[in-house]
């Protein structure tokens, strides 16, 4: 395929590109500052874009795509509408060009939970959520925006994310979450997100992920 990867440097977005690239898949990676790339794998084209938020910058990177997957987000406790803001840039210009699949990254809060999900989970879901409130604010809007969109997309929920290595192993589920799903890490998380990319049931709606 020729796949578009945004947030290519963050954790997520650089198992991605190493994982599509491994498949076979044409990748171009999008970033704002080419030196936290400072060395793609072999046969990544690198584009550096200082406006993500202007979807007229951004229509001849998802041009002719297959798919885009999205590791946009907050890096931190404080959001400042990031998800949103460039999710939202980035279906303007897919809808533009009438490019159709896209998958991106959220979080497991902004979805529904297991009703028999163990009483620790949801305690430490309620301690979170307090503390993360901002961030799981702008990934709520952010899924509004796909939903609002004409897009094929998808969105990846994963828990608590690690830095564990790529196992292939864990559960994912449709419309939901995995019961006690507490981590997974971000090799998994991409690896989900290259899967789910070909998978119908998956359009246009949310998918749980963790070990």
């Amino acid at each position: 395929m020729r796949i578009t990867v945004f947030g290519a440097t963050g954790g997520v977005g650089r198992e991605i590109v190493r994982q599509a690239v491994a498949a076979g898949h044409e990748v171009t990676a999008v970033v704002r500052d080419p030196a936290r790339l400072p060395v793609p794998p072999p046969g990544v084209s690198v584009r550096t874009m200082a406006r993500l938020e202007d979807p007229e910058a951004l229509r001849e990177v998802v041009a002719g795509r297959d798919a885009v997957l999205s590791g946009l987000g907050s890096r931190g406790r404080r959001a400042h509408g990031v998800a949103e803001r460039l999710t939202r840039s980035v279906l303007r210009a897919m809808e533009a060009e009438g490019t159709r699949r896209l998958v991106v990254v959220s979080a497991a809060p902004v979805g529904p939970r297991p009703s028999d999900d163990p009483l620790v989970d949801r305690l430490v879901r309620r301690v979170l959520g307090a503390v993360l409130k901002e961030v799981y604010a702008d990934l709520t809007r952010m899924e509004a925006a796909l939903a609002e969109s004409a897009t094929d997309w998808t969105s990846v929920r994963p828990p608590k994310l690690t830095d564990g290595p790529l196992t292939g192993t864990y559960r994912t589920v449709v419309g939901g979450g995995p019961r006690g799903g507490r981590t997974i890490s971000r090799a998994d998380v991409a690896h989900a997100m290259l899967a789910l990319v070909d998978d119908p049931a998956a359009v246009r709606r949310g998918v749980g992920v963790a070990y």
